[in-house]
């Protein structure tokens, strides 16, 4: 009996032992579906972060104040220094000349009320100050109106910007460009509504943000002393390490850090941000396949106990075969067969319903687009193949070595 006749052999046996064999499959398919739904989601989460990380493009870095948990989190001296003033960020976008773009924030509040007419917000409405390159720097889009003039800039004029949160509770009939909202007591006209961004951490980011420009946000008296974030972007990705020291230092001249002592601002790049972020998905990762190959485990258990039983019940059609010339090679191929179809059947079913569930789960968290994991659905394949022979081996054995005569008087 040649391999092509065993495996045969192998298909008549499930499908004589038809539920038998879909239940065992089922364990197996339980595993691979843990296994690829887990990778498969883990794998669209990234690639939508790395699509938000690419629209800021691998040429930009940010100089921002001191946040303390950031210091500590990194080892760093937990002084805490000074926000970075309106007048520091403006002293460094007018002296700094190394080619490239700069974009300017200011956080005011988090929880502000907005108006309009007799419709208002929830108090949880954020209010930015940015100047005219924020947008196109950090890759947000306009749905309809325009961005910041320079004169409205220059002249710290009344104008906003809304995200798609507001448009909603204010405007849900209306077109709000070149209407006027009520937050934290002024009036301002409505010039730009930014496109549904979403955010993966939750708390709906600039969907439910007001932007004013950064001169009028100057004048805004606040509790609490902000501090305004710069982001540069440079023209030139190859010169970005050279931007970034020319801008350490000059933002040490514009801040008086004293020489020796550690820089009173934090400077972050996005390939590092990226880097930390892929360590992360990275462990997640290992987490997915533990679990998943720990479900296989049990399914290889559940498939030799299977398998044992098999074997037990043959017996006698083993006996016939071996007194027919069946070597005992042919014997242990044609279990080995039997075990790694059933895996086979199972993992295929997992990976179907691995890549239909993870990508299900992925899109209640980002919008990464529907992801098909080849290199995870090899592997899942791989360790079926694996499974079946760990599993059929001592099954397919001790068959092998039943004893003719004996085999042919089991009743």
């Amino acid at each position: 009996m040649n391999l092509v006749e065993n495996i045969k052999e192998g298909i008549r046996s499930i499908q004589s032992n038809i539920l038998r064999s879909v239940l065992t499959a089922m364990i197996i398919a339980i595993g691979i579906m843990s296994l690829v739904g887990i990778l498969t989601a883990i794998e669209s989460i990234r690639n939508s972060v790395e699509s938000n990380f690419s629209q800021l493009g691998a040429n930009t870095f940010d100089i921002e104040g001191t946040r303390p948990w950031r210091r500590q989190n990194a080892g760093k001296d937990e002084k805490v220094y000074p926000p970075i003033k309106f007048k520091e960020a403006m002293a460094f976008k007018e002296r700094f000349n190394y080619p490239s773009d700069i974009s300017m924030v200011v956080g005011i509040t988090g929880n502000a009320e907005a108006k309009y007419l007799s419709k208002k917000t929830n108090p949880n409405v954020r209010v930015n100050g940015i100047n005219e390159n924020f947008i196109i720097i950090k890759g947000l889009i306009l749905e309809s109106g325009r961005n910041f003039s320079n004169i409205e800039m220059e002249n710290a004029a009344n104008v906003a910007i809304i995200g798609q949160e507001i448009k909603e509770s204010l405007f849900e009939k209306t077109d709000p460009i070149n209407k006027y909202v009520n937050v934290m007591g002024s009036k301002y006209k409505v010039v730009g509504i930014l496109k549904k961004m979403g955010s993966i951490m939750g708390g709906g980011g600039n969907d439910r943000a007001i932007m004013i420009p950064v001169t009028t946000a100057s004048r805004i008296a606040t509790n609490n002393e902000p501090t305004y974030d710069l982001t540069i972007s440079v023209w030139n990705p190859a010169d970005l390490n050279n931007a970034v020291g020319e801008a350490t230092a000059l933002m040490r001249i514009i801040r008086r850090d004293e020489l020796g002592r550690p820089d009173s601002f934090d400077i972050l790049q996005n390939n590092s941000v990226a880097a930390r972020l892929d360590d992360i998905t990275g462990y997640l990762q290992i987490g997915g396949f533990v679990i998943g190959f720990i479900t296989l485990l049990g399914a290889s258990i559940g498939l030799m106990n299977i398998m044992m039983v098999s074997v037990t019940e043959r017996t006698r059609e083993i006996g016939i075969r071996k007194a027919l010339g069946a070597t005992p090679l042919r014997i242990r191929q044609q279990f080995l067969i039997e075990a790694i179809v059933i895996c086979q059947l199972g993992g295929i079913a997992g990976v179907i319903f691995g890549i239909l569930i993870g990508n299900f789960i992925s899109t209640f968290i980002s919008s990464g687009g529907f992801v098909i994991p080849w290199m995870w659905i090899i592997i899942g394949l791989t360790i079926c193949v694996g499974v079946g022979l760990l599993s059929g081996y001592y099954p397919a054995y001790k068959a092998s070595k039943l004893d003719p005569i004996e085999s042919l008087r089991f009743e």
